[in-house]
């Protein structure tokens, strides 16, 4: 068998569910389309994409002696309705992959074992070769590598999907000095639908295989610091941390292939916690729930402020009390969510 199978064949023993390989300067194209989604601002407060845009740009700059990116697709497909949660006012909506463990820590070690495979299995046959891996926390153009790699193609929505995997997957790269045969690039197959755009709460797409980032509920509950514009925040619904409206809408997910990772099962608090309960999180009641989750990491005050918009937001009378605990909070953006969250219910 040669490497690039036996490393299929070591990737799908990890537990990976596709694999594809390309070459670092595949997508020559990237840096105008980075260039131009910066320049138009729609990258809001992500400033770190700004500042990197020659390594995201260019794969090539990242690592120059790379000769090869291996792309692996660790899918995490919902068991159950990942929408109903959105249905219950008086709870939040947690965005699937974010629902059971961290899928950084997940993902990453199982990319450090397959490559530690590959260099013993490259060693073994005559190469020395070195490795780099990567999952989401490098200036790194995932998606377009993953589709010039063969594994699926970016959607209208901008997100990977692939006709056996839906578009419920990771992606991690592991970049290598070896000269592995590059895949065919995957072919776009959304043809006429247009459901991910309709889908939409804030519609965050100007147009198909366009994405404004600053009217993303995932990037206004995630990324964006200070408060939300009042207009969308009122669009957010019960959305509390990510948004699964557009990749839910997707036909391809009648294909998508079951998740066998147990750890990315959804925990029981987290499928539809009481927004009660979770505006009275102080720093340190914020960190232990959030213990092994990629929640913890925008902290106490802008979860709360997400919560406090989603009890706004609720309808809920009865939810007035959080919202009234919160109005004198140190952090003026809580603060200030909470007056809001009150004035909306007494309205």
């Amino acid at each position: 068998m040669g490497l690039k199978a036996a490393l299929a064949a070591q990737a799908r023993a990890e537990g990976f569910a596709a694999m594809g390989v390309t070459r670092p300067d595949a997508v020559p194209e990237l840096p105008h389309r980075l260039a131009a989604f910066v320049e138009a601002g729609r990258h809001g407060q992500m400033g770190w994409m700004a500042e990197r845009m020659a390594w995201r740009g260019d794969p090539a700059a990242l690592w120059p002696e790379a000769r090869s990116v291996v792309m692996l697709a660790e899918v995490y497909t919902p068991g159950e309705d990942p929408m109903a949660a959105v249905a219950r006012r008086e709870a939040g909506a947690i965005s699937v992959y974010a629902r059971g463990r961290d899928y950084h820590d997940v993902v990453k070690a199982r990319l450090k074992r397959l490559g530690r495979w590959l260099i013993e299995e490259a060693t073994r046959r005559g190469e020395t070769p070195e490795i780099k891996v990567f999952v989401d926390t490098a200036p790194v153009m995932e998606k377009p590598l993953a589709a010039a790699a063969g594994l699926g193609w970016q959607g209208k929505h901008t997100n990977l999907l692939g006709r056996d995997l839906g578009n419920w997957f990771f992606l991690g790269a592991i970049f290598t000095t070896l000269e592995l045969e590059p895949d065919p690039a995957a072919r776009e197959n959304c043809g006429s639908c247009t459901a991910c755009l309709e889908a939409c709460p804030t519609a965050a797409f100007p147009a198909p295989f366009q994405l404004d980032a600053r009217r993303c509920i995932s990037y206004l509950t995630i990324e964006h610091r200070g408060p939300v514009d009042p207009d969308l925040r009122a669009l957010m619904g019960n959305r509390i941390y990510g948004c699964d409206d557009c990749l839910a809408a997707c036909p391809w997910n009648k294909f998508a292939a079951a998740a066998t990772e147990v750890k990315y099962a959804a925990r029981d608090d987290l499928r539809a916690p009481p927004l009660a309960e979770l505006a009275a999180l102080d720093d340190a009641g914020f960190r232990a729930r959030f213990a092994g989750s990629p929640i913890k990491r925008i902290g106490r005050d802008r979860f709360v402020r997400n919560v406090l918009y989603a009890i706004g937001n609720s309808g809920v009378p009865g939810l007035a009390p959080s919202a009234e605990a919160l109005i004198a909070d140190p952090d003026e953006t809580v603060a200030e969510a909470a007056r809001w969250a009150l004035a909306r219910l007494r309205s």
